[in-house]
């Protein structure tokens, strides 16, 4: 009997449960407590169950009506959430912001500026996925992420508009064991070449992108915490960001490489908030990149 059932019988329902009585529930929502009564026994009636027991002196939830109670909790923050999405829609907010990170992005602005949204936006609705390399920029081609914070490598494609937010200093690493580490000088391509480098990919297309690869084997991750773990146990060497594992290298965990003619950026590689050319940011996606820019610049 779901069609009979209305939003009002369940706020009468949820208020009796918070205030404690038939009586007190009338006088917060204004209504006599006749109709209070009236609107629980309709409730039960096309329920088919008993929501309180009335054999004292005042009517007490039963198991039954424990249950519901929470579950008339959950319909009504849903139907708030409902009325909320609608209302930013009406004043000109997208109706859900879907956002994508490639791996190498730091957290901890983008973190500051999520909260600072959902401050500003409670109702919207927010989607948040940590791609692979490549990943975020597939997601804006194919419209399922309305704003990618992420690397555009070699150069920004003609179908994405980018703003620069950042740059994340790389640096060459390897485990303090591996040979690589005795070198004791800059390394060359010869030296590089027979270890394997630990090479952050594409998932979809291990094969593109395959900027800075130096060595004949490359062992291939998705994520950069995995990658981490295969360079502390010493099974080759990569570029890290910097902000990663400058406390492994203070504390003897990772040694710092310096090769010869290193073609990543001694500035580092451009972090970009992104959306397709065709597709603008709505309010919400304006404003977190608006919010992000002024974080990173100050």
């Amino acid at each position: 009997m779901i069609g009979s059932l209305t939003l009002d019988q369940l706020r009468v329902l949820v208020t009796i449960a918070d205030t404690g009585s038939f009586s007190a529930a009338g006088r917060k929502l204004g209504r006599v407590q006749s109709a209070i009564s009236q609107t629980i026994a309709t409730l039960e009636d096309i329920q088919g169950v008993s929501l309180f027991d009335r054999s004292g002196y005042r009517p007490l939830l039963t198991d039954t009506g424990r249950v519901l109670v929470e579950q008339a909790r959950l319909v009504l923050a849903s139907a708030a959430r409902f009325e909320g999405v609608a209302m930013g829609v009406r004043q000109g907010l997208e109706p859900e912001l879907v956002i994508a990170i490639d791996p190498l992005v730091p957290t901890a602005p983008f973190i500051e500026s999520l909260s600072a949204l959902s401050q500003t936006f409670p109702n919207l609705p927010v989607s948040f996925s940590t791609e692979g390399l490549g990943g975020s920029l597939r997601r804006l081609r194919r419209d399922s992420a309305a704003i990618g914070i992420c690397l555009l490598l070699p150069s920004i494609p003609d179908d994405i508009t980018a703003y620069p937010l950042l740059r994340v200093r790389m640096q060459a690493v390897v485990a303090p064991g591996h040979p690589l580490a005795k070198l004791g000088r800059t390394a060359t391509p010869i030296d590089l070449e027979p270890h394997v480098q630990l090479v952050l990919s594409d998932p979809i297309d291990p094969g593109s992108a395959n900027l800075g690869v130096s060595s004949a084997r490359c062992w291939r991750f998705v994520d950069l915490s995995r990658r981490l773990d295969f360079l502390l146990g010493g099974f080759g060497w990569c570029r890290m960001p910097e902000h990663l594992v400058a406390e492994l290298i203070a504390a003897g965990s990772l040694t710092p490489l310096h090769i010869e003619n290193d073609p990543t950026p001694e500035e580092g590689l451009t972090i970009y908030a992104a959306h397709a050319r065709n597709q603008p940011l709505g309010k919400a996606g304006q404003w977190l990149l608006d919010d992000l820019r002024r974080r990173l610049q100050s």
